[in-house]
C-alpha cells in the first residue's frame, strides 16, 4: 500500500492486480498490468494519482511504471536471474529510491538496485551485506526497508536469523531479540517516528499467527538497541505503521492492534486481520488491505 495524501491511495497484490482510490478509499479502480497476470506485486511506490511503481516478488523480476493512473504501464527494469526475489521498494525522496531482494549465490549478498530519477532508470549496486545461513527478507507488506532523511532507519531480516541493518552500507548489523530460528519466523515490518529515535519492529511466526512470543521489539535510541515489548500485539503481525505522537498500529492475519506508547504496550482493537496498512499525512485515518478486504480506521 502507498498513501499519497488524504485522497489518493494505491494498493497492489496477487494476480497482477493493482488498485487506486482518489476519494479516500470510498471507491476503487482495479486494474491488471498487461502481460503480468501472474505477477505478485509485493512492492509499491506511489508519487501521485498518476504516477506509481510496481515491483513483483519472484523471477523474473520486473519494475513497472505508470504515469497516467494505471491506464498504461512501462517496463523500467528486468532481472531474469534464476532465483531472483525482490522483497521491498523504498524512496528517500521523489527521485532517490532503492529495492532490496533476498541473498543470491555464490557470495550470498542481498541484491540491491537503486534509482536516482524517480524509477525511470535502475542499476544494481554492490552491497557489502552478506546474509547469514538461513537469513532472508519477508515480502509480506513491503515495509521491511525504511529510509529516513537523517540516515536512520534501515532493513530487517528474518528466518533462521533476524537482524536490524542500519541504513548506511557497511554498518554493523544488530541481532534482534525477536523470535527467529525457522523459515517462518522473524521480523516482518519496521516503522520509525520521523525523528528516527523511536522505532518498532513486528513479526512473529506466520505459521502460528496467534503466537505472541517475542513478536514485537522497539527502540528508543535510533535502533542501537532493541527491547521486547512486555505487552505485545496479539499474534503474528505483518505490518506496523507510525500514526502520530507515540501511536503505532500493527496488523496481521489474526487481528489488528494499537500502541500509544511507542510500541511498548499494545491493545487489540479488532479481530479483523489485514496484510498491510497506510496512514494519512495528518495521522487521522488509517487504511488497511488484506485478502479480498479493505478497511478504514478514523482516529480523533
Amino acid at each position: 500500500m502507498a498513501v499519497v495524501d488524504d485522497s489518493t491511495i494505491w494498493v497492489s497484490g496477487t494476480g497482477g492486480q493493482a488498485g487506486l482510490s482518489t476519494d479516500g478509499g470510498l471507491h476503487w479502480q482495479w486494474m491488471k498490468v498487461p502481460d503480468h497476470d501472474s505477477a505478485d506485486w509485493r512492492s509499491l511506490q506511489a508519487f501521485s494519482k498518476e504516477r506509481a511503481l510496481l515491483l513483483n516478488a519472484g523471477s523474473p523480476a520486473h519494475v513497472m511504471l505508470t504515469t497516467d493512473g494505471g491506464k498504461n504501464w512501462r517496463l523500467q527494469y528486468a532481472d531474469t536471474t534464476k532465483g531472483i526475489f525482490f522483497d521491498d521498494i523504498a524512496f528517500l525522496t521523489d527521485k532517490k529510491g532503492l529495492a532490496i531482494g533476498d541473498p543470491m549465490p555464490p557470495e550470498n549478498k542481498f541484491v540491491v538496485i537503486v534509482t536516482e530519477d524517480g524509477g525511470e532508470h535502475w542499476k544494481q549496486i554492490s552491497h557489502s551485506l552478506v546474509a547469514l545461513p538461513g537469513e532472508a527478507l519477508f515480502a509480506a507488506s513491503g515495509t521491511n526497508v525504511v529510509p529516513l532523511a537523517n540516515n536512520q532507519g534501515g532493513t530487517i531480516t528474518g528466518g533462521l536469523v533476524s537482524r536490524y541493518i542500519p541504513g548506511t552500507d557497511g554498518a554493523t548489523p544488530i541481532l534482534l531479540p525477536i523470535t527467529q530460528g525457522s523459515p517462518s519466523k522473524g521480523a516482518f515490518s519496521l516503522a520509525f517516528k520521523p525523528d528516527g529515535k523511536t522505532g518498532v519492529i513486528v513479526g512473529g511466526d506466520y505459521q502460528h499467527d496467534k503466537d505472541t512470543t517475542k513478536n514485537c521489539v522497539y527502540t528508543t535510541d535510533y535502533g542501537k538497541t532493541w527491547k521486547v515489548s512486555p505487552a505485545p500485539p496479539a499474534g503474528f503481525r505483518s505490518c506496523v505503521v507510525y500514526v502520530k505522537a507515540n501511536v503505532f498500529l500493527a496488523t496481521g492475519t489474526s487481528g489488528t492492534d494499537i500502541s500509544r506508547d511507542g510500541g511498548v504496550h499494545w491493545e487489540k482493537i479488532s479481530e479483523q486481520g489485514f496484510h498491510v496498512a497506510g496512514v494519512s499525512p495528518n495521522g487521522k485515518k488509517i487504511w488497511l488491505a488484506g485478502s479480498r478486504k479493505l478497511g478504514i480506521i478514523a482516529l480523533p
